[in-house]
């Protein structure tokens, strides 16, 4: 059994289909979940999620080797590869379970989310103000197995095409020091 330092990160990006295919790329992620969290009804499905009232933000959860990437970078990808100026809004998708959020797991990573998310405004990568919320994690639901790893089984989907792959390309380009090599 390999042992590493692992870590969980948790971030809303909109739709988790398109961080899910963005992280799912990174070196030195370990596992990636598609669910839900930040709302009250317990256990959600993705209908109840999609209807936009439950309160949960479609998200990853990601275990990472913090010896391989740390926090900070994760963070950084997250800001480059969604627009976290749309509030409630990524593309096509409206509504509060699409918003632009990190759910931090410790004291750290809420200084290093608000660190990473401050350094971004003043480099003015973004035109417009960041919306981003930087909130700590609460219970995080698992998404249906049909939704997770959804992009590698979907590639050729016209969302997937339209959205995702735009993302992989911008991915690719601003960070391929930080990719795996073999997809």
């Amino acid at each position: 059994m390999t042992y590493y330092k692992k870590e969980i990160a948790t971030l809303g990006g909109g739709c988790f289909w398109c961080t899910e295919a963005v992280f799912r790329r990174v070196r030195g992620v370990r596992e990636i979940e598609a669910g839900y969290t930040g709302g009250a009804l317990r256990n959600p499905s993705y209908e109840d999620v999609c209807r936009g009232v439950t309160g949960h933000a479609e998200v990853v959860r990601i275990t990472f080797d913090a010896d391989e990437i740390g926090y900070y970078d994760l963070v950084a990808i997250f800001f480059h590869t969604h627009d976290p100026t749309m509030l409630n809004r990524q593309g096509y998708d409206i509504g509060t379970q699409y918003r632009s959020v990190i759910f931090f797991h410790s004291e750290d990573q809420r200084r290093v989310a608000r660190t990473v998310k401050a350094e971004i405004a003043a480099s003015k990568l973004w035109d417009k103000p960041l919306v981003t919320q930087i909130v700590a994690a609460t219970e995080f639901y698992r998404a249906d197995d049909h939704q997770q790893n959804y992009y590698t089984y979907n590639h050729a989907n016209s969302y997937c095409t339209a959205i995702i792959a735009p993302k992989l390309a911008k991915l690719e380009r601003e960070f391929a020091d930080r990719l795996v090599t073999a997809q």
